[in-house]
């Protein structure tokens, strides 16, 4: 695709991107093996696993688990009340959007004592190995995993037509869980509201934000601090995968919607 010509110009030293159909690749620039960090793009992997315990019966999504009053289902979408980098809460469960890491810490923790295992292992026969993934979880399940652009077309082409996860499931997860929360987005600022899935971060009428303007509003995804992203447009039919070596700042919020809106104005000719 002509459209992702863009990315020669990125700041990044090494930049990988991909845009993808459910089954049919589009084009691709960049390494496409090579391991980079996918930072928070990590905890859809997470979310994933988790709502396949919910399918199998391990967990339920409103069984207890965090501070006080919180659910599995509040941790996935960012209600416990729980702080950014810290394990105590600061505000109610249901209050506000609070994006935190230490939630999908505790959540993965949650997965691990219900099923037995270790989460790695349970995130492996899940998620990694029926996906195909090239690398293992070995660090955080908030922000640890890395993998290659070729893995994270993978999970896109997952997202577009799922196999690991019922339908309903997924539209379950990418639709507003606890409607009209006000939060912060990360590197985008305050938003009213803060609409987030179970694990999905949605795109909805959020402005400014990190998809193009030209995404629909039932665009979900999630990027990452190391300068990676995947977002999943179920109208277009169409996923976009970035990594990059170049940690999430001014450039990426400039670059990456510019990018979005050219690559499905490509896509729709």
């Amino acid at each position: 695709m002509d459209a992702l010509e863009q990315v020669a110009a990125w700041p990044a030293r090494r930049a990988a991107v991909a845009v993808t159909r459910a089954d049919e690749e589009l084009g691709a620039v960049g390494p496409r093996d090579e391991v980079l960090s996918w930072a928070s793009v990590t905890k859809l992997l997470t979310a994933i696993a988790a709502l396949v315990a919910v399918e199998e019966g391990v967990v339920d999504l409103d069984a207890p688990a965090g501070p006080e009053g919180s659910t599995i289902r509040q941790l996935l979408a960012h209600a416990s009340g729980l702080a950014t980098d810290d394990t105590k809460p600061i505000a109610r469960p249901g209050q506000r959007r609070i994006y935190s890491n230490p939630g999908f810490e505790v959540l993965a923790t949650g997965v691990e004592n219900a099923a037995q295992m270790p989460f790695a292992d349970y995130l492996h026969a899940a998620v990694i190995e029926p996906l195909g993934l090239s690398q293992p979880l070995r660090g955080s399940p908030a922000h640890g995993y890395r993998g290659s652009l070729d893995d994270l077309l993978a999970l896109g082409r997952e997202l577009l037509s799922p196999t690991l996860l019922a339908p309903e499931t997924l539209a379950e997860a990418t639709d507003v869980a606890f409607p009209g929360l006000v939060g912060i987005l990360p590197g985008f600022g305050r938003q009213e509201p803060n609409d987030w899935g179970l694990g999905f971060e949605l795109r909805d009428a959020k402005s400014p934000h990190w998809t193009g303007t030209h995404n629909s509003p039932g665009t979900f995804g999630h990027f990452g601090a190391s300068g990676t992203f995947l977002w999943v447009d179920p109208e277009a039919d169409l996923a976009c995968a970035c990594l990059t070596d170049l940690e999430f700042g001014p450039w990426a919020r400039e670059a990456w919607p510019r990018l979005a809106d050219a690559l499905l104005a490509e896509a729709r000719r």
